[in-house]
């Protein structure tokens, strides 16, 4: 059976679908046709229910219920992972002006647009960029800030940008909860054996890239975007850990409580009479 999945070009995923995309593990008879996107490309895909599976932020999962179930492998949530917000104006929060201020973000349906909406939600200005744009634009004052995920974490000081906050350690701390970041899902019209052996696969070919996490293989090197391998490694570490096996009661808990706050940015609530996750 041939199913359509969608992920990011990044590190983390790379990392996770590998084995399962390139014929290193058993997928009980599955076949998959991928395409690399943006996130936010992902996103909007997901929102038509255009693919089989696909990688999508749980920003704005809300909206995309209607056709997919949430998987328990693939994901990516923790602690200390969440967006930044950052500038090369402002070197703090003290001078930091939301109403008057710029800002440019990853895209309409990230989490990190739902964060950063959570903790600033008078931001009058909002640009929307692919996130690998947006650490240049905003050295080059295309914006006044902007808020970066993935890799640009861990580059953006060396180019002269400031943290003015973590988004993540705002959320930690007025839930105690890890940040859901970004989910899989699967066809919600797609019977449970299905959609329970998916996530077997799933699970499956993270745990041949843990085994083999000596080397990199070239799926993660070929699409990481000309990703020094250090910076690569330190993306998978930081975004690839045990939710990404299963996302457990606090996996779980994280994405309720998301789902619950995202109507204050996305206003149309979610539909409560649908089932969530896969079980």
């Amino acid at each position: 059976m041939k199913l359509t999945i969608g992920l990011s070009p990044c590190p983390n995923d790379t990392f996770i679908f590998d084995a399962m995309l390139n014929g290193k593990i058993d997928t009980e008879g599955l076949a998959f046709e991928y395409r690399l996107e943006d996130v936010e490309t992902l996103n909007r895909m997901a929102l038509q229910g255009e693919l089989d599976i696909s990688k999508v932020s749980y920003g704005g999962v809300s909206k995309m219920l209607q056709h997919y179930k949430i998987l328990n492998a693939g994901g990516a949530l923790g602690k200390g992972v969440g967006p930044l917000l950052v500038s090369k104006k402002h070197e703090s929060l003290d001078t930091f002006d939301p109403g008057v201020t710029s800002v440019i973000l990853p895209g309409k349906y990230t989490t990190a647009h739902l964060l950063f909406s959570l903790s600033f939600p008078e931001t009058k200005e909002k640009i929307f960029l692919p996130f690998h744009e947006i650490e240049n634009a905003v050295l080059n004052h295309q914006a006044d800030a902007g808020v970066i995920i993935h890799e640009n974490r861990f580059t953006y000081q060396e180019r002269g940008l400031f943290k003015l906050a973590d988004l993540g350690e705002l959320w930690e701390k007025e839930t105690g909860l890890p940040i859901p970041l970004g989910g899989i899902l699967a066809r919600r019209k797609f019977s449970l054996s299905l959609l329970q052996k998916i996530d077997r696969v799933i699970k499956r070919s993270l745990e041949f890239a843990f085994q083999h996490a000596n080397t990199l293989p070239p799926f993660v090197k070929e699409n990481a975007q000309e990703m020094e391998e250090a910076v690569m490694r330190q993306h998978i570490d930081l975004y690839v850990n045990h939710f990404s096996l299963h996302l457990g009661a606090d996996g779980r808990a994280a994405i309720w409580k998301l789902l619950e706050t995202s109507v204050a940015v996305h206003p149309e609530p979610f539909g409560w009479n649908f089932e969530v996750f896969v079980d």
